[in-house]
């Protein structure tokens, strides 16, 4: 019997995240219960999941107050600088924090870098989003610290990007309420844990088959323990 699909669930994603993967796999598995993708601002995520505005959320928690959110860690983004691609930078294929010493940087209030602000010679003038930023990094304003994902999300064919080789990654992770959860969000979780269709949380996956030959040791190992060990052929027992 299929068991029945469970109810619709909400997904909030920030600016560069990636949920596609499991949103198929929820489809795939429950086409009659729909998977809603909302995008959500980088600012606001972890206040929507709280809120109820979005079930769950692939969020960037290292500005975010999660408090009451329970995470389950997905993947670390390298942090990179975004700068004209005719920048000196440019010409090497990765950088290090030091190679921005002196060098203007852009710090939007909607940043995710745990401290950006340390990078470089942060400019007065704080754009509003990562999208402003990008637009100043153009006009040659400054150089801006954003999380691989955000780069390719703005490319632009006159700016470029170098990974910084000597700072922190940006975490990426499935935030949801703490405490007792819905059938459909358990199961989503279970989806992004790799848990296969049909299983139950917790249960383990079926062991791989056996060959001939590790049945035939599995057997004796168990007739060795308990002690009944194979007689040789044409010897009868002896009794007392």
């Amino acid at each position: 019997m299929v068991p029945p699909s469970p109810p619709s669930l909400t997904l909030g994603y920030v600016p560069g995240a990636t949920p596609a993967k499991w949103a198929r796999i929820w489809t795939e598995r429950h086409p009659d219960a729909p998977l809603e993708l909302r995008g959500v601002a980088a600012a606001d995520a972890a206040a929507d999941v709280r809120d109820g505005a979005v079930d769950v959320a692939v969020l960037r928690p290292t500005t975010a107050d999660t408090t009451g959110l329970a995470l389950i860690p997905l993947y670390e983004e390298t942090t990179v600088a975004v700068v004209p691609a005719e920048h000196l930078l440019s010409a090497v294929g990765a950088i290090t924090s030091t190679d921005l010493d002196g060098e203007p940087t852009l710090l939007p209030l909607d940043t995710v870098v745990t401290r950006a602000d340390s990078i470089g010679s942060p400019v007065d003038h704080r754009p509003e989003t990562t999208a402003d930023a990008i637009e100043l990094v153009a006009a040659g304003v400054g150089a801006l610290i954003v999380p691989q994902s955000l780069a390719r999300l703005h490319h632009r064919k006159d700016l470029t990007y170098r990974p910084i080789t000597d700072v922190p990654t940006c975490p990426v992770v499935l935030a949801f309420p703490e405490g007792p959860q819905s059938a459909a969000l358990e199961e989503f979780i279970g989806i992004v844990r790799g848990r296969r269709a049909g299983s139950s949380r917790g249960q383990a996956e079926p062991a791989p088959k056996r060959s001939a030959r590790e049945k035939t040791l599995a057997k004796q190992a168990a007739r060795a323990a308990a002690g009944k060990v194979a007689r040789k052929p044409g010897r009868a027992q002896r009794g007392r």
